[in-house]
């Protein structure tokens, strides 16, 4: 017969020895990851399964959603060592919940077919309330259904649809953009011809919205090129899905007698396939000046390229107002002999100018911070 205080210190030191084997893994994850002169990238929060969507809580609170792992996350760094210590799961065994954003004290959370809230959450992060339905009306669909949700300068609510498919026609409420209040009223469909977009911001200038677009497959290596996407605030607006891709590859299967010039342009192009996901335009102090008003962007990374792209964060630069170009900020998440350490998601700007950024293969969120001389 086991000795039970036997088995309880085995257990004890199997649990140290994973925690260290984890970090030690993670320190070295680290040290494959490059970030340019005067950068420093940690890890602010680890053990968040699928982590993929973030906004900024009160007090600095970080809601984080997941995709098919079903939760929610709230996580808090109280001590302000730059290390998140505290780690609260909000809900469980929701539909694909990607989408959070959060306003006036509630949480809102975007599942695949309906868009929920939770009231007065900060101050209830150990027994969060029962969630209250804004709105119930959204496709059901799994393909391109998970959502992203932010409040626009409007305090609106911006949500998208996927299509359901790689390509298809599909009726509307499909592959658009659309707002509504937060009580769920006055919902609206803004724009259309939007196959996949999973991260969307305001442009600090001009609140212009910028959204990214994941292209369709099965066209090769190189196309179509994935989308960079200005919505230019007339409602209506038609960004070319099915019909025309990235503005000048018209689809062998749509396409037929459509003109791309009939539909809107991306404002930037990137490499095809490279799955490019959350995205924000940079407001803080922190980084060096010539990083204000210039987007970052997650690039979560190719599944089917036959050589895999992306798995980095990219800069795109703009110039008055338009995108001129791109560069590599942080990369090193896909190694020389192409094996895949890290796919980051989503980005978060942190109220000391620090960048957050999620990461779903491994469970966790890093912190970009400069430490370098202005």
């Amino acid at each position: 017969m086991i000795n039970p205080k036997t088995l309880l210190v085995s257990l004890l030191f199997f649990i140290t020895a994973s925690c260290f084997t984890q970090a030690d893994n993670r320190q070295d994850l680290i040290k494959n990851l490059h970030v340019p002169e005067g950068f420093k990238l940690s890890v602010f929060a680890d053990n968040l399964p699928n982590a993929r969507s973030m906004a900024l809580g009160d007090n600095g609170v970080v809601f984080v959603g997941t995709g098919a792992s079903g939760n929610v996350y709230a996580v808090e760094d109280t001590n302000k060592d730059g290390v998140a210590d505290k780690n609260y799961t909000l809900a469980s065994d929701l539909y694909m919940p990607n989408g959070v954003a959060y306003k006036d004290g509630a949480l809102y959370v975007a599942e695949i077919n309906r868009i929920i809230r939770f009231d007065g959450i900060s101050q209830a992060l150990n027994k969060p309330p029962k969630p209250v339905v804004v709105y119930d009306k959204l496709p059901s669909d799994k393909h391109h259904g998970w959502k992203y949700l932010r409040f626009g300068p409007d305090d609106k609510l911006y949500t998208a649809i996927g299509a359901p498919c790689n390509i298809c026609n599909p009726e509307k409420p499909y592959a658009s953009m659309l707002r509504l209040n937060p009580d769920g009223s006055q919902f609206e469909i803004i724009a259309t011809g939007i196959r996949n977009t999973v991260g969307f911001d305001w442009q600090p200038e001009t609140n212009a919205l910028f959204f990214n677009d994941n292209g369709r497959d099965l066209m090769g290596d190189d196309l179509p090129p994935e989308e960079l996407n200005r919505w230019s605030g007339k409602s209506g607006e038609h960004f070319g899905f099915p019909y025309c891709h990235a503005g000048a590859v018209l689809d062998p299967e749509f396409g037929g007698e459509k003109s791309c010039k009939e539909f809107t342009a991306p404002t930037w192009k990137y490499k095809a396939h490279i799955a490019p996901l959350g995205l924000r335009f940079y407001r803080g102090k922190q980084f060096p000046a010539q990083y204000k008003n210039q987007l970052f962007v997650a690039q979560h990374g190719s599944w089917n390229r036959s050589k895999p792209d992306g798995y980095r964060i990219a800069l795109v630069k703009f110039n008055n107002g338009k995108a001129v170009s791109e560069e590599v900020f942080v990369d090193g998440w896909l190694t020389n002999d192409d094996k895949v350490l890290g796919r980051p998601v989503d980005i978060l700007e942190l109220p000391d100018g620090s960048l957050l950024i999620s990461d779903d293969e491994l469970g966790l969120i890093y912190k970009l911070e400069y430490q370098g001389k202005q």
